[in-house]
């Protein structure tokens, strides 16, 4: 079809120079026959010799070199009744003129295809006139280009026409096949159907995945991004991403290094606002970087609550052989007839158990977040540090803030304490962490979390506050470094914000502030 084309186009470009040159050489022959004759009939020379008693001889000579001059097939010199004075054929002299002369007479110049005795040719008619104001015509002359030479003249230019339609031709045609092959080679031999259907099937699956998908090209911009990617990265309400440069989408400093790293990467866990998402990315050498996004957000929360459940059942294991000791105490002191020391061990131990419940229970009325703080507390406890709330605790409501986020920030933040005051080494006090939890009025009311250890402090590496908010900062040797990060996003989700600092007397002291917007509540 494309070669169809190209010669189709070819064709009609050789047919209308053909016939625009026709033409164009017929009006060139008329221009210069006009020219001759207009030539010959203003010249002195020539009125003198029609004045003279034998014209042809003077004539005669000077038309045929004009004629041969000017390259016309014929230069006629006649009277005003048509019989020659000149003539390519000195036989046809004194003959008369074959055409038309009548236009000439009435005193205009014309032109007309006519076959005379040399054949058809385009021949063009003029007067001449006396010199004078009131000349009056003694004589005609006529000059003219045979149709054949003009037919060489276009055969000639036709030739040429068709020497370079072939050469455009075969041109157009090999680059055709050269674009043709170039462009299978590009899609991998497939034609414009398969193609079609291709991209129907692509677009079909960007739209199903629920994986995020994300490509750059080799300057670091977006090249592709799928629903998921822009739901992941929190894109979706913001313009399209295709065009921009990664750099530009303002993600997280840390996940904007992980998409724009040339290093492949596997399994990285990263958040963006709102969610903790995994990384992987393949670098593709010469065209840019596939990456692929998976949301761990859920998955994160749910492992959240089972290393709870586990340190619950660890709690319980440990409180349960703890019972176990103290039972056996209580039945060895009855068995040797100790009663009263038996009841008073028994108190003792219950009411101390009981003290701490009761102090949670009555301060804090959200369930999930009362049994998160005891089931820590009996962690502390089993690893030999004292969990305490402050006695200006006291959670009467959450106002809307979803339990599931009270317990990532205050669980994490527990941990982080108890892994500190293990940590030190050399301490002259014994292992403590207070957890405070009211709302506040002002600056604005909201939500207080507070989590104090007289544990070392924060750690020398860490250059401000912020800095031990940062995915991926831990002074774990196994890793880590999630759940500071965790509790920070946490706490931006709903507008706050987290800070830490160290204690004049020793410790660490992390401080979130949850806003509670239109609640007017009692510090």
């Amino acid at each position: 079809m494309q070669v169809v084309l190209v010669a189709a186009v070819v064709a009609g470009c050789a047919l209308f120079a053909y016939l625009s040159g026709k033409s164009q050489a017929r009006d060139a022959a008329t221009h210069r026959a006009r020219a001759t004759t207009q030539a010959v009939a203003d010249s002195p020379s020539v009125r003198e010799a029609i004045a003279s008693a034998d014209p042809t001889r003077r004539l005669q000579p000077y038309a045929e070199r004009v004629r041969r001059d000017t390259g016309v097939t014929f230069v006629t010199i006649m009277d005003t009744d048509g019989r020659r004075w000149t003539h390519p054929d000195p036989d046809r002299i004194g003959e008369r003129f074959v055409g038309h002369i009548g236009p000439a007479l009435e005193g205009r110049t014309f032109d007309e295809t006519y076959t005379g005795t040399l054949g058809p040719s385009v021949r063009v008619v003029t007067p001449v006139r006396e010199a004078g104001p009131h000349s009056r015509i003694i004589g005609l002359v006529s000059a003219g280009i045979a149709v054949e030479t003009i037919g060489e003249q276009v055969r000639e230019q036709l030739t040429a026409l068709l020497a370079v339609a072939g050469a455009a031709l075969a041109v157009g045609g090999i680059g055709t096949y050269v674009i043709n092959a170039r462009l299978r080679r590009h899609t991998h031999g497939m034609n414009a159907a398969e193609l079609s259907r291709m991209y129907d099937y692509h677009q079909a699956t960007l739209h199903a995945v629920r994986e995020g998908l994300l490509l750059l090209d080799g300057r670091g911009r977006v090249a592709l991004a799928n629903d998921g990617a822009r739901e992941l990265l929190g894109l979706a309400a913001t313009a399209d991403p295709v065009g921009r440069p990664v750099t530009g989408l303002g993600l997280p400093r840390e996940l904007t290094e992980a998409l724009s790293g040339a290093a492949p990467r596997v399994d990285e866990v990263h958040l963006t606002d709102e969610r903790v998402i995994v990384v992987n990315s393949s670098p593709v050498p010469g065209r840019g970087t596939v990456v692929t996004l998976r949301d761990h957000t859920e998955l994160r929360a749910l492992a959240g609550e089972l290393d709870s459940v586990r340190g619950f059942a660890e709690a319980l294991r440990s409180q349960a052989h703890e019972a176990a000791n103290r039972l056996h105490t209580v039945v060895s002191l009855i068995e040797l007839g100790r009663t009263e020391d038996a009841v008073r061990f028994a108190t003792e131990e219950l009411e101390l158990a009981q003290a701490l419940t009761d102090r949670v229970v009555s301060a804090v009325r959200e369930p999930v977040l009362a049994a998160l703080l005891l089931g820590k507390a009996a962690q502390a406890s089993e690893r030999g540090v004292e969990l305490s709330l402050s006695e200006d605790s006291r959670l009467d409501d959450t106002h809307g803030i979803p339990p599931r986020d009270l317990v990532t920030i205050v669980g994490n933040l527990v941990d982080n304490a108890l892994e500190a005051v293990r940590a030190k080494e050399t301490a002259p006090a014994a292992p403590r962490v207070t957890v405070t939890v009211h709302h506040v009025g002002t600056p604005r009311p909201g939500l207080l979390v507070r989590v104090a250890d007289n544990g070392p402090g924060l750690p020398p590496q860490a250059e401000d506050g912020e800095t031990l908010f940062r995915r991926g900062w831990s002074t774990k040797r196994d890793g880590g470094g999630i759940g500071l990060a965790l509790v920070r996003q946490t706490a931006g989700r709903h507008g706050g914000q987290a800070q830490a600092r160290d204690l004049p007397g020793g410790g660490a002291e992390f401080t979130v502030r949850l806003p509670l917007p239109g609640r007017a509540v009692r510090p």
